[in-house]
């Protein structure tokens, strides 16, 4: 068994401390603590960051300039059509986007073999787009994602592409990809002690 980390211990030890102080501060989607916890009593793995899924509204400047785009609403479970509209409704400039991105866990192996069982774990269980995303003598990172995801343009520059018909029927397509990955988070709270 080859260990790829150094100083694996003093690592968890600081990821915990972040997370201690994320958790502190409000800042860890509430529904995959139980699931991050699970993962950092094991011995040989700690989690670095995480995100439960989620469906937003988000306005952008252009396509993929994520850092001067302004997320007009942001929901970590189902929406309603209404809180939907009500997050077009603050909508001014640039482009508007209907978005759907799946769990992304990024989780910290002591060894190759840690890595190996972690990720065919968590593919057996539908997190199709799971990889090793870090192999080196300073880190090696486990990234577990789904595939549930939607980009849907609404409008630009105030304007509204769609109609509410139209955003009723993604709302509904977005929900069942809600519930869709959240019980995959569940099956995998259930599973991850077997490692």
């Amino acid at each position: 068994m080859f260990l790829y980390t150094k100083n694996f211990e003093e690592q968890k030890e600081r990821a915990m401390e972040g997370l201690r102080k994320a958790l502190a501060e409000d800042k860890v989607d509430y529904d995959i603590i139980p699931l991050l916890e699970k993962i950092n009593a094991l011995d040989n793995y700690f989690t670095t960051s995480s995100c439960s899924g989620r469906i937003s509204v988000m306005e952008m400047p252009h396509f993929g300039d994520k850092v001067n785009s302004v997320w007009l609403g942001k929901w970590h479970r189902e929406v309603t059509v209404e809180e939907v509209l009500e997050a077009i409704g603050k909508h001014r400039s640039g482009q508007l986007w209907f978005l759907v991105r799946s769990p992304i866990i990024h989780v910290a192996a002591k060894t190759l073999e840690d890595a190996v069982k972690l990720l065919n774990l968590a593919v057996g269980l539908g997190f199709k787009y799971s990889n090793i995303k870090s192999v080196s003598h300073k880190k090696l990172l486990v990234e577990i994602r789904s595939t549930e995801r939607m980009d849907v343009p609404l409008g630009e520059n105030e304007e509204l592409w769609v109609s509410e018909e139209y955003i009723g029927k993604i709302v509904n397509l977005a929900n069942a990809q809600v519930r869709r990955f959240k019980g995959k988070l569940k099956r995998l709270e259930e599973e991850i002690e077997k490692l």
